[in-house]
């Protein structure tokens, strides 16, 4: 053996025999544990990854006067739980095995999870009204971002791609419009740092964004889904979505969800509040607790077709509201007829985060909502409708729009209405018994009912649908 030989024979048994950590390093974490990360507050969260079989991974936090130690399964995985707690500012991490890890410029504080199709994922590059300004003035390392890469996949996943970032005016332009005016007040009325992770894809249904055994265990749901047709520019199979993009954040601590999208499911309508509610319930389920869904209903276009799609979405939206600690924005006002991007994406964020200011923070008392159908009256010829969130109803410039009634024969008529307090009182002369009424009932409505916050009500019909 030659001299060269001799000394490369020597070498190898000495790593063989030391066990050097060079040989061994095994230690990795999903990608949604890196620098720049934030970690929800005061909350129990997880640390999880993958390691040698028998590997011991600990884990060390500032908050903590010892590090946490667990040995790797023979699986090759390992879990920590951690109870955080409130913010107090940068940090470091360290995860130690045979290799070290350390994750730097680590912040605690609210995370939220953004999805939806395009009008979640549209950005201020894109085009946003005064886009320049907004651009210009979007300054806030504590405000982080991590943009889930688009990605399918035929069974859950255990990682994703993508990366944290601080907002500032590259980033900022780059990420969703809507998730950044939710996070920027929720920033400055919270006065703790905001991670926002946004997994959206444009021109997707919501079939896509949960688990298909969901949707395989309902008759209903799968002949729903079944409707769907191929398009280019995205996925239309059950679970396809979620399986890359959801599924590997289960465990991933969020203080809740914002959601935008309906606009790809005008064709299947009536299947929506059923697929939507159990989309929003499987994934509270997969995270074992109940946490807050806000979503934007979308908003009136002139170019769904024929039929009621568009205004069925809206109410299977509406009545997804039955679901605990949900929220819904009426974006009538601020939609564009023949854009399906309505570009005033910072009043559909502010009213976002106005739900969570009231509803799951609870720092505000403002109204957040605007009026809800919640039932209806009939007395002799007359309709009586009332609303939720109804304090101080007005109609703009005159009288309410847009109210229809229908008798036994199930022909609606536009309807005479008029303010009652919280309440619309409803007639016509076209129908002397009804029994049914409906709101804004088309694709294209834009209804000049609003409460004294200025926010529109929601379309609605009293008919089981």
């Amino acid at each position: 053996m030659s001299v060269k030989n001799c000394c490369r024979y020597l070498v190898l048994v000495f790593i063989f025999v030391n066990g050097t950590p060079a040989l061994h390093a095994n230690l990795s974490l999903p990608d949604i544990f890196s620098d720049g990360m934030v970690l929800q507050q005061k909350a129990e969260i997880t640390f999880w990854g993958w390691a040698k079989p028998g590997e011991n991974v600990s884990l060390t936090l500032p908050w903590l006067d010892s590090a946490l130690a667990v040995k790797a399964t023979d699986q090759g995985t390992w879990s920590i739980p951690v109870t955080t707690p409130p913010a107090f500012g940068k940090f470091d991490i360290r995860i130690r095995g045979y290799n070290e890890i350390t994750l730097r410029d680590v912040l605690l504080g609210e995370v939220w999870l953004c999805a939806g199709q395009s009008n979640m994922e549209w950005t201020a590059r894109m085009g946003i009204d005064n886009a320049e300004s907004f651009v210009a003035n979007a300054n806030y390392p504590e405000i982080r971002f991590f943009r889930i890469h688009h990605r399918t996949a035929a069974t859950p996943q255990d990682d994703l791609g993508g990366n944290w970032l601080s907002c500032n005016p590259e980033t900022m332009q780059n990420f969703s419009a809507v998730g950044y005016f939710f996070a920027e007040k929720i920033y400055k009325e919270m006065k703790v740092p905001v991670g926002l992770i946004d997994a959206s894809w444009g021109g997707t249904p919501v079939e896509i964004w949960m688990n298909a055994k969901v949707i395989e265990s309902s008759e209903k749901l799968a002949q729903a889904a079944a409707t769907l047709k191929p398009v280019p520019w995205g996925p239309v199979k059950p679970g396809k979505a979620y399986n890359a993009m959801i599924a590997p954040l289960t465990r991933y601590r969020i203080a809740g969800a914002i959601w935008y999208q309906g606009e790809s499911n005008v064709g299947n309508a009536y299947a929506y509040k059923d697929m939507f509610s159990a989309m929003i319930t499987s994934w509270r389920e997969e995270r074992g607790y109940t946490f807050p869904f806000y979503f934007a209903q979308i908003a009136p276009y002139n170019k769904y077709g024929e039929g009621f799609g568009g205004a069925m979405v809206r109410d299977a939206q509406r009545r997804t509201l039955s679901l605990p600690q949900t929220g819904m924005v009426v974006t009538s006002d601020i939609g564009n007829l023949d854009d399906i991007h309505p570009r005033n994406k910072k009043d559909v964020g502010n009213r976002l985060a106005m739900l969570a200011l009231t509803g799951h923070y609870q720092v505000s008392k403002a109204e957040a909502s605007g009026p809800l159908y919640q039932k209806m009256e009939v007395r002799k010829d007359q309709v009586t409708i009332y609303f939720d969130h109804a304090g101080g109803l007005n109609a703009k410039e005159g009288k309410p729009l847009l109210f229809e009634i229908a008798g036994e024969d199930g022909v609606f008529y536009p309807a005479e209405a008029v303010i009652n307090g919280p309440t619309v009182i409803l007639s016509s002369k076209n129908v002397k018994s009804p029994k049914h009424a409906r709101f804004a009932w088309s694709n294209a409505a834009e209804p000049n009912l609003f409460n004294g916050a200025g926010l529109p009500a929601s379309c609605f019909t009293s008919e089981d649908l």
